[in-house]
C-alpha cells in the first residue's frame, strides 16, 4: 500500500469551483417549479407592541394574491417549540410559533404571510394590511435587562433572566490574595450578522395524493430540519424530504428554526403547491440571528514573572426575546466563558456567565462560537500584563502556554485537551514574521511619528462535538455521521454522505479520502451530499465535523468497501486477499504492483456476472458505515495569530499591513482548502473588529440595516494573510483531522485589537470595544466622541 499516490494532504481545486465559475449553481433562488408561488411577510415596525388590530381583507383582495394567512390560519398547524438543553439547568424561553398572535417582540417579527404568484405581487399585497400596535415597553441593552423592575420581554416568562451559570475553583481566591499584579478591563463587542453570499432561501411543496412534503432549504443541516418539519407539523419520517442544494454561505446562520421557514412550510401542507421565501438584504438584516454581543468585566492574576494565576470574568450576553432553536442561544456565552485562558498553564477560574432576554433579533451560533470573546479578553489582559511588567509581549505568552509534551491537560474551566502545540506554534509564527526585525523597524518608525503596531493572540478552537453536548442536553441533533461508498459497474465510486458542502470543499476532500482508500483518482470518485432521500442520515456540517467526523465516516466506509472488493478478486484469482492491493483503478500484486483486475472488470462480474463467481462470495459491491465519535467530548485544535497595522492618529483610520496565523488542525487532508477556509475565517475576524455593527437605538430599532450603512470588510482593505501549519493528529480516529472551519475567526480580533493598543500605548490610549471605529479609536485618544 506504501506504492500508492497518497491523495490525502494533496492540495486539490474544489471539485465544485469550475461549475460555479461557469455560473452553473444551483441554488433554492434558482429553482423554479412548476405552479409555484412566492411569500412575502408583514413584519412589525415596533420593537414590542401588543396587537390590537389585524385586517387582511384587502389585501387578500390585491391583485396576484393566492392566499393571507395569519397566525389563527398558521399557528395550529405547528407545534410549538422552545429552546432548552438540559444541561443548561435552570435555563428559560417562552414557546414559540409560526406568526405573532399577539404581540410582536422585534422590529421584524412577522405578523402576516401572503402568497401571490410573484414575490413583488406579494409584497405590494403587505402594504393593503391594516395592522394596529399598542407599543410596550422596549428591553435594550444589559442595563435593562438586569433591571430587576423591567417588564419581560416576552409574554410566558418571569424575568430577563435566560440563564445563569457560574464555574468556580478552590484556589481562585487566594491566587488574587497572592498575586504581584492584577490587570482588569471592561470589553463590549458589537452585535454582527452573517452577511451570507446566499440569503435564507425555501422552497416547500406538498403532494396530497403521496403526503409527500419536499423541502429545498439553504441549510448546513438537512436531517435536523427533516426531524423538526416532521414532528411540528406531525408527519412521519419518512414522508419529509429536505434536499439542501448549492448553499451560498452559511457560518452557523442557517442551523437554526427561522419563523419564515416554518411559515413556508405550513402554507405548502394548505396549498398543495410549491411555496418559495427567498429572503432580500433587508429582512435578512430584521430576521437572520445576530450574534457577539457581550459585555464583560475581567480580571488576571499574575505572578512577578508575569505567570498567569488566575482569571475572574463575568460575561453578560443578551440574545432577544427567544432563545433560537433547538441548539440554543446559551451556547454562545457558554463557550465563550468557558475558554477564557485556554491555552496557558492558568490553575484557578471564576467565570460567571448571565443571559439575558430582549426586543432584539435573537442571536446564537455563529462561526468560532464564542471563540472571539474568549480570546480577545485573554489576549487582551496578557498584553496589558506584559506592559506593567515591562515584558514582551512574545515572552509572556511563551512563558505561559501549556507546554506541548504537557498533555493531555484539562483547563482551569474543565475543558479536555488531548494534545495541542502552542510552543511550535509560536516558534514557527516567529520565524515565519521576522518578529525581531518588526519590532526593530517599529521603533525606528515611531520616532518618526509613525504608530504602527504588533498584536499576538493564541488559541483555542472548539471542533467536532460528539455525542456529549447536544444529545446530552436532549436535542435531536446527530452526533454521528453516515455514509454509502459503491463501486459502479464502469469501476467508478460514489460516496453518498451526510455531511453538507456551502463552499468550504467538503465534496472535494471526502472524494480524496475515500480516493485513498481505494487506490483511485479523487476525480474517480463522486461525492452526493445534502438529500434526506439520497444520503444516509447524520449530523452534517458544524463546527468544523465536515473533516474531523465526515472524514473518518468516509475513510472507514471507504475501507469496508476495499475488503470486500478485495474478497471478491481473492476468490476471482485463487489468491489471498493480503497477497492483493487496489492501486490506480485496479487490484494489483502487493508485493509487485502486478495489475490483476481492474475495477471496472470487477464491476462488470459483480453487476451482470455475479453467477461467475464462487458460491458464497459477496458479489455486493455497496456498503454503508456510520461513525460517532467516542473519545474526546471535543477536538480542539490551536494556533497563534499576529497582525501588523498602522494607525492614523488623526483620523483614527486602521491600515491593515500583514496579518499572519499558525495554525494545528491535525491532519492536513487538503492543504489549498485549509488556507481557504482560515482565510476567510481571518477576514471575518478582522471584520468583527473594524467594521461590522448591527446598531440599534433605545427603542429596539435597527439603525443600520442594510448594506448602505453596514460595513462589511472588502478585498482591497484586507491584508496579505500568510499560514504556517503545525499537524497534530488526534489519535481518536485513523483520519487524525480535527477540523479548521473556525480557526480564523477565533484570534483574528484579538491580534488586531493589541495590535491597535500597542500602536496606541504610547500615547496612553487604550481600546476594549469593537468594532474598533475611527471614532471610537479618536475618543480613546481624547479626540471627539466615540
Amino acid at each position: 500500500m506504501t506504492d500508492r499516490p497518497a491523495h490525502i494532504g494533496a492540495p486539490q481545486l474544489r471539485e465544485n469551483a469550475l461549475r460555479h465559475l461557469a455560473g452553473r449553481g444551483d441554488f433554492v433562488g434558482d429553482q423554479q417549479l412548476p405552479r409555484m408561488v412566492h411569500a412575502a411577510f408583514l413584519r412589525s415596525p415596533m420593537a414590542h407592541a401588543r396587537i390590537t388590530s389585524l385586517d387582511v381583507d384587502d389585501a387578500r383582495a390585491a391583485p396576484g394574491v393566492i392566499a393571507v394567512f395569519t397566525a389563527a390560519d398558521l399557528n395550529p398547524l405547528c407545534q410549538d417549540w422552545t429552546s432548552h438543553l438540559d444541561h443548561f439547568v435552570g435555563m428559560v424561553s417562552a414557546p414559540q410559533n409560526i406568526l405573532a398572535a399577539d404581540e410582536v417582540l422585534w422590529v421584524g417579527h412577522p405578523i402576516a404571510m401572503v402568497v401571490a404568484r410573484t414575490r413583488a405581487e406579494a409584497e405590494d399585497a403587505c402594504e393593503h394590511i391594516l395592522l394596529d400596535l399598542d407599543e410596550l415597553d422596549v428591553v435594550s441593552g444589559v442595563d435593562a435587562a438586569l433591571d430587576v423592575d423591567t417588564a419581560p420581554a416576552a409574554t410566558g416568562i418571569d424575568s430577563n433572566l435566560c440563564y445563569r451559570n457560574e464555574l468556580k475553583t478552590d484556589g481562585v481566591d487566594a491566587a488574587f490574595v497572592r498575586a504581584a499584579l492584577v490587570v482588569e478591563g471592561d470589553y463590549a463587542f458589537g452585535r454582527h450578522t452573517a452577511v451570507t453570499l446566499e440569503p435564507r432561501a425555501i422552497i416547500a411543496d406538498h403532494d396530497p395524493s403521496t403526503g409527500q412534503l419536499t423541502v429545498r432549504h439553504g441549510t448546513q443541516t438537512p436531517f435536523q430540519f427533516q426531524d423538526i418539519y416532521a414532528r411540528h407539523f406531525g408527519l412521519p419520517d419518512h414522508k419529509v424530504r429536505v434536499i439542501a442544494p448549492d448553499v451560498g454561505g452559511s457560518f452557523g446562520m442557517k442551523l437554526h428554526v427561522y419563523n419564515e421557514e416554518m411559515a413556508t412550510v405550513a402554507a405548502a401542507l394548505i396549498l398543495h403547491r410549491p411555496v418559495r421565501f427567498l429572503a432580500d438584504r433587508l429582512e435578512s438584516f430584521a430576521s437572520d440571528i445576530h450574534s457577539r454581543e457581550h459585555r464583560v468585566h475581567a480580571r488576571m492574576a499574575l505572578a512577578a514573572d508575569g505567570t498567569v494565576l488566575a482569571m475572574d470574568v463575568d460575561d453578560y450576553a443578551p440574545i432577544g426575546a427567544f432563545s433560537a432553536y433547538p441548539r440554543t442561544s446559551v451556547v454562545e456565552g457558554n463557550q465563550a466563558y468557558r475558554l477564557m485562558g485556554a491555552p496557558y498553564r492558568m490553575a484557578d477560574y471564576h467565570g460567571r456567565l448571565t443571559v439575558l432576554f430582549q426586543n432584539k433579533v435573537q442571536t446564537s451560533q455563529y462561526r468560532a462560537v464564542g471563540h472571539p470573546i474568549a480570546c480577545q479578553v485573554t489576549e487582551e489582559l496578557l498584553d496589558r500584563a506584559a506592559a506593567e511588567l515591562g515584558l514582551d509581549p512574545w515572552d509572556i505568552r511563551a512563558l505561559n502556554v501549556v507546554p506541548d509534551d504537557a498533555y493531555p491537560a484539562v483547563s482551569a474551566t474543565g475543558y479536555m485537551f488531548e494534545k495541542l502545540s502552542h510552543e511550535a506554534s509560536l516558534a514557527k509564527l516567529r520565524t515565519l514574521m521576522d518578529y525581531d526585525a518588526l519590532r526593530t523597524e517599529q521603533a525606528a518608525l515611531r520616532e518618526r511619528g509613525i504608530h504602527r503596531g504588533i498584536g499576538l493572540a493564541t488559541f483555542v478552537e472548539i471542533t467536532n462535538p460528539g455525542v456529549a453536548f447536544y444529545g446530552v442536553g436532549g436535542a435531536r441533533i446527530s452526533a454521528q455521521d453516515g455514509a454509502v461508498v459503491r463501486l459502479t459497474p464502469g469501476g467508478e465510486v460514489h460516496c453518498a454522505i451526510s455531511v453538507t458542502e456551502q463552499g468550504q470543499g467538503t465534496e472535494t476532500i471526502i472524494a480524496q479520502i475515500v480516493a485513498d482508500q481505494l487506490g483511485v483518482a479523487p476525480g474517480q470518485v463522486k461525492v452526493t451530499t445534502g438529500d434526506t432521500d439520497h444520503t444516509p442520515s447524520g449530523g452534517a456540517t458544524w463546527a468544523c465535523r465536515g473533516a474531523g467526523i465526515g472524514g473518518e465516516t468516509a475513510l472507514l466506509a471507504g475501507r469496508k468497501l476495499a475488503a470486500r472488493i478485495t474478497d471478491m478478486a481473492a476468490a476471482l484469482l485463487q489468491a489471498a486477499p493480503a497477497a492483493l492491493d487496489l492501486r490506480d483503478g485496479a487490484v494489483v500484486d502487493a508485493a509487485t504492483g502486478e495489475v490483476r483486475l481492474t475495477l471496472a472488470e470487477i464491476g462488470r462480474i459483480a453487476t451482470y456476472r455475479p453467477d461467475t463467481l464462487p458460491k458464497g462470495v459477496d458479489s455486493s459491491l455497496t456498503v454503508a458505515h456510520h461513525f460517532a465519535p467516542s473519545g474526546y467530548p471535543f477536538a480542539f485544535t490551536n494556533g497563534v495569530q499576529a497582525s501588523l497595522v498602522e494607525v492614523d492618529t488623526e483620523t483614527g483610520l486602521v491600515k491593515l499591513l500583514k496579518h499572519w496565523v499558525v495554525e494545528d488542525c491535525g491532519r492536513i487532508i487538503n492543504p489549498l482548502l485549509v488556507d481557504e477556509q482560515i482565510r476567510g475565517g481571518v477576514v471575518q475576524g478582522l471584520g468583527a473588529a473594524l467594521f461590522e455593527e448591527c446598531l440599534y437605538d433605545d427603542a429596539g430599532q435597527l439603525l443600520n440595516g442594510s448594506m448602505a450603512d453596514y460595513l462589511v470588510p472588502m478585498a482591497g482593505e484586507m491584508p496579505d494573510i500568510v499560514i504556517g501549519h503545525i499537524e497534530t493528529p488526534t489519535e481518536d480516529t485513523i483520519l487524525g483531522a480535527k477540523g479548521v472551519g473556525e480557526a480564523g475567526t477565533a484570534a483574528a480580533g484579538a491580534a488586531l485589537m493589541n495590535a491597535v493598543n500597542d500602536a496606541l500605548r504610547p500615547l496612553g490610549a487604550r481600546m476594549t470595544q469593537t468594532p474598533m471605529t475611527p471614532a471610537r479609536i479618536l475618543a480613546a485618544l481624547g479626540i471627539g466622541h466615540a
